[in-house]
């Protein structure tokens, strides 16, 4: 989910009438919140390798890679879509909007067929991977948050989803039943708000901390966190303008084959490519 800045223009009466709910809304943007530090984890950082400038009309939920194309979904009732974009030149390939009345969250694309969740709506939407044509639908119990695919291509494959909370709940690929749940922690405490996510070819889910700049990378099999990283200099790096009606930090996809991430926030204009790392070893051979 995320925090969500007025942007009158466009959304000012849909904010108005969220700001009534505390799970989805704030004023506050980003925020300035410190990273979360640990003595017995990393704090890495994203080292920029290149950036992309976009439009700012993304209230980015869901992003990732597959193949060469890179699959975005956003939220808001009404203005919810879900798109194509060409991972060489982030040209649009397709996109396709939700009912007026979902709010769209994050997304998943296993084998052929793309998910899209929903936030409160208890809804999650099969789409046909290459159109994006709706094939079906089904339910599911509690709040939607973010979404990837873990094991991707393999027989024990499995979605894994977040709500919000320090859960996260894996699905069946197929059914979309909930199999199983982890609890994810750091030094032994809860970390909460967890957002959206992406499955790492290392094995490791990356998350989202909602109205923070930071990534959780996770262990899927204890839900312990085993770095931190810190995106707080991807939104120092924007110029002011850039900044204007950006919202919280949120979209992580892995470009395939590579050590390196696609990472963005709602309503950010720029995608950044990134390097995850030790700050300390940037430039260093």
């Amino acid at each position: 989910m995320g925090a969500m800045t007025v942007r009158a223009r466009t959304f000012a009466a849909l904010v108005t009438s969220l700001l009534t709910v505390t799970a989805c809304s704030s004023t506050s943007g980003p925020g300035d919140s410190a990273p979360v530090t640990s003595d017995s984890v990393p704090t890495l950082g994203a080292e920029v390798l290149r950036s992309y400038d976009r439009g700012d009309d993304a209230f980015t939920q869901g992003f990732e890679v597959d193949g060469d194309v890179l699959y975005e979904g956003t939220g808001l009732e009404g203005s919810s879509f879900v798109r194509r974009t060409s991972l060489e030149n982030m040209t649009e390939l397709g996109r396709v909007d939700l009912p007026s009345d979902l709010f769209g969250e994050g997304i998943t694309v296993d084998g052929d067929t793309l998910w899209q969740i929903t936030w409160q709506d208890g809804v999650a939407v099969a789409r046909d991977r290459d159109t994006l044509a709706e094939q079906r639908r089904v339910n599911y119990d509690g709040e939607g948050w973010g979404l990837c695919t873990q094991g991707g291509g393999t027989p024990d494959n499995r979605l894994v989803m977040s709500d919000g909370t320090s859960t996260l709940t894996f699905r069946d690929p197929t059914s979309f039943d909930a199999v199983n749940t982890v609890d994810v922690t750091l030094d032994g405490n809860p970390v909460e708000r967890l957002n959206e996510l992406e499955c790492a070819e290392d094995g490791s889910i990356y998350a989202n901390v909602w109205q923070t700049f930071d990534i959780m990378r996770i262990d899927p099999t204890t839900g312990r966190v085993t770095a931190v990283i810190d995106g707080k200099p991807l939104w120092d790096s924007m110029t002011a303008t850039e900044r204007n009606g950006a919202d919280v930090f949120n979209g992580i996809a892995q470009i395939p084959g590579t050590d390196r991430f696609l990472v963005t926030g709602k309503f950010w204009p720029k995608i950044f490519e990134v390097r995850f790392t030790d700050p300390a070893a940037v430039g260093q051979n």
